[in-house]
């Protein structure tokens, strides 16, 4: 091809993603350009994602850039990619994935436990919400919206003890020092494609898959599939609080962990795994599906 454009948000985390999947490609000598754009996610900013129409606000923009043939290929944080693309839309890769743990973050405090009783901590994802929750159902739990250095300043600014977010991103962005501790899977279960990018295109643009599979990470695009078939299992979006994870074990067999919690507060904490054998993407999602099973006959909806 003589030129590759991606279509990209133009938050800074979002554009070091793209750059990153730029240089991947450039590096096997291909050229490529950057089609920056504003999506509803970015917009709105007053009201919860599960409000206004959940994470795919930050996808559709790009969408129809690949659909109008303004770009080839587009570059998503994999949790905010909805489970199901719209028809004419494919998942070409999934690359080699980052930390997927989640992230405390505070100016005063090392550790979650040290936050005082009533303390105030700022998240949007109605995941963390029930985790924190079931963790330390004394704390206040805030919305926080926003990108990245919009959450941070607010955090410096004083109107929170505390925020929860990604690691990944924040490595990504050279902010690791802002981490006070990373939290333990088995402590707070991250979201499905947590820490993972994923490519998308036009399903009809079969041209790309071969140019895009040098760059795809086979066991985490497996991991991945396990995890996003929980979520699509359960009917899941930000709306949902849900969570899943993978990780391969050292016999090299995956592992899958979920858990499911009430928004409201009223029925308590889910939790369900499964180990099995995974060589190929249907396995995966059929070791989801059995994961999300479990979790509806504890009574999860």
């Amino acid at each position: 091809m003589s030129n590759i454009v991606i279509a990209t948000r133009e938050s800074r985390l979002a554009l070091w993603q793209a750059e990153h999947v730029q240089a991947l490609l450039q590096e096997r000598g291909h050229t490529v350009s950057l089609l920056g754009m504003t999506t509803r996610g970015d917009q709105i900013l007053d009201r919860s994602l599960s409000k206004v129409g959940g994470k795919g606000l930050f996808v559709k923009e790009l969408e129809l850039a690949l659909e109008e043939g303004r770009a080839d290929i587009a570059v998503h944080s994999l949790k905010d990619v909805p489970m199901d693309l719209p028809e004419g839309f494919a998942l070409a890769c999934v690359l080699e994935r980052e930390d997927p743990r989640d992230a405390f973050v505070s100016p005063r405090y090392a550790t979650l436990d040290e936050l005082p009783q009533g303390a105030v901590v700022g998240t949007s994802s109605l995941r963390r919400v029930v985790l924190l929750r079931a963790l330390r159902p004394d704390l206040r739990i805030e919305p926080l919206r926003g990108n990245l250095d919009t959450r941070l300043r607010k955090l410096d600014e004083g109107h929170y003890d505390a925020i929860i977010l990604a690691a990944a991103g924040l490595m990504r962005l050279g902010l690791a020092e802002r981490i006070r501790t990373a939290f333990a899977p088995e402590t707070m279960l991250p979201a499905a494609g947590q820490g993972a990018l994923g490519i998308e295109i036009r399903a009809d643009r079969t041209d790309l898959l071969e140019l895009l599979a040098p760059l795809a990470s086979r066991r985490d695009g497996l991991a991945t599939a396990a995890e996003r078939a929980v979520s699509r299992t359960m009917g899941g979006s930000c709306s949902m609080p849900l969570a899943a994870h993978a990780r391969w074990q050292p016999d090299g067999r995956l592992r899958i962990e979920a858990a499911w919690g009430d928004a409201e507060g009223s029925a308590a904490l889910l939790q369900a795994e499964t180990t099995g054998p995974v060589d190929d993407p249907a396995q995966a999602e059929a070791l989801g599906v059995s994961v999300a099973a479990q979790l509806r006959a504890a009574g999860a909806r």
